[in-house]
């Protein structure tokens, strides 16, 4: 917490600076670039295996940008969705809840009009949730895994779940990855993976 605290008010500049790590003309095409830097100048060790990004303590790193408003511009990506395999899965031993039961949450100014280089990391906050956040996310999770284990993948829209949604996750629309079909048939889908909704992050930011 020392070292987060040590990063607000400081800019993406100063930190990418310090970490030798080039900074992107635009995160069009560099989407995960804030949350790699962060990774950096924080140590997480965890890499893109689906565990929490400092592995030993348990805890996730997350940035949640912020529009001109300063307000949370855009769900947060949690983890891959598994679309196969999934008779059995637990939520008390699922990636979602391990990456979610404490979170280093950091905010970053993302508003278009300023600089990448200029956009400033505001106060951290260590966060797990409550128990009833805690039931919320765990009934989200549960009706979208019922869904994907019987083959319903034309119902994962964006507008199911309270706290946690199911959006697409793929480099493009041609992109594929195996998948339950109807009666438990083979196919290939286009990946997905479990976003927070801002809602979430709003109460989590006290905004």
């Amino acid at each position: 917490m020392d070292s987060a605290y040590f990063l607000a008010g400081k800019t993406l500049g100063e930190i990418a600076h310090r970490q030798a790590i080039p900074i992107p003309p635009n995160l069009k095409r560099a989407k995960g670039w804030v949350g790699e830097l962060l990774e950096a100048a924080l140590g997480a060790s965890a890499g893109s295996r689906p565990v929490p990004d400092f592995e030993s303590i348990g805890v996730e790193l997350k940035s949640i940008p912020l529009n001109a408003r300063h307000k949370p511009q855009e769900s947060t990506f949690v983890s891959s969705v598994p679309l196969i395999d999934t008779v059995g899965l637990k939520w008390s031993s699922s990636v979602v809840k391990a990456k979610l039961d404490r979170v280093l949450w950091v905010p970053v100014e993302a508003a278009h009009r300023i600089p990448i280089a200029n956009r400033r990391i505001g106060r951290p906050i260590l966060w797990s949730p409550s128990p009833e956040d805690s039931a919320i996310l765990q009934a989200d999770w549960e009706e979208h895994i019922e869904r994907i284990a019987l083959g319903k993948l034309d119902e994962l829209g964006a507008q199911l779940g309270t706290y946690l949604q199911i959006r697409p996750k793929a480099l493009n629309k041609q992109d594929r990855t195996p998948a339950t079909g109807g009666n438990g048939t083979r196919t290939a889908a286009l990946p997905r993976g479990f976003y927070l909704r801002t809602i979430l992050t709003r109460k989590i930011l006290n905004l």
